[in-house]
């Protein structure tokens, strides 16, 4: 059963079966400890004692179903996360992107609070590309689609943000700061499940960065190869700083960089 030990405590086991048929998601595919560990502080929080007692609640009510979903991820996400990653995506492969089609289709796979997809943006209309190139950001959490679609952020968000950009495509609003009309306008927020979804195809590049953490080998294994067939040849994957794929090569993967592989 690889990393999946549910079966040892028959209350979360039978949890995990219920939560399934009530949402889709399997959370045998996510990793048990940290998620049960997680799970188990919210529904002591909500003041249920058992998980059969806190699923019954949850099918009844929207807001404990969107609070759960919440907390299955940690949504913390910050614009230009590790910088360095960033430019090299700006000034190595965009151009080499660029050099096969001028109309880039991109993908920010859970984007959670779109501080990811809206760096890409500021790339893309930096480079004057933005109007040719779809832009099209997902993750599983309603709450965290909302946000995103908001576009409000706090200014530590930003801090790793280049001044120019945060001249040209922000505005402050209070104490926080507005992402322009024209960055909300080109990404295109919608739900979506990674682990059950099938996923489109003929993308230049996809960006899933820190959320390959929560599953299970046999999980990200499923999602490397979803991945690799959803990219176009030459296409590119930019993962997370903790997420290296040890043999991309079994998934038509090479490595280009740190942390980016390119479709073979």
């Amino acid at each position: 059963m690889g990393e999946w030990e549910g079966e040892h405590d028959p209350d979360y086991a039978a949890f995990v079966q219920s939560f399934k048929k009530l949402t889709g998601i399997d959370l045998s595919l996510y990793k048990e400890a940290q998620m049960k560990r997680r799970l188990t502080t919210l529904r002591q929080r909500r003041g249920y004692d058992s998980f059969a007692s806190y699923v019954q609640a949850v099918a009844r009510s929207q807001e404990l179903l969107a609070e759960l979903l919440d907390r299955m991820t940690i949504n913390v996400s910050e614009f230009w996360r590790n910088p360095n990653r960033w430019e090299v995506l700006e000034q190595r492969f965009l151009p080499e992107l660029l050099e096969r089609s001028r109309r880039l289709k991109c993908w920010s796979a859970a984007c959670s609070t779109g501080e990811e997809p809206y760096s890409l943006a500021m790339i893309l209309a930096g480079k004057g590309l933005l109007d040719a190139s779809k832009i099209i950001a997902t993750d599983i959490d309603d709450n965290a689609l909302a946000r995103a679609k908001t576009g409000l952020y706090q200014e530590r968000s930003l801090k790793d943000v280049p001044q120019s950009y945060i001249d040209a495509y922000f505005r402050r609003s209070g104490e926080s700061y507005a992402v322009s009309d024209e960055l909300k306008r080109a990404v295109t927020f919608a739900k979506g499940n990674l682990l059950t979804d099938r996923f489109d195809t003929g993308y230049d590049l996809i960006i899933c960065r820190n959320v390959m953490i929560y599953f299970t080998e046999e999980a990200k294994t499923m999602l490397y190869r979803k991945f690799a067939d959803a990219l176009r040849p030459g296409g590119i994957l930019f993962v997370g700083s903790t997420e290296q794929i040890f043999t991309p090569g079994q998934y038509g993967l090479s490595s280009a960089d740190t942390f980016f592989y390119q479709k073979d």
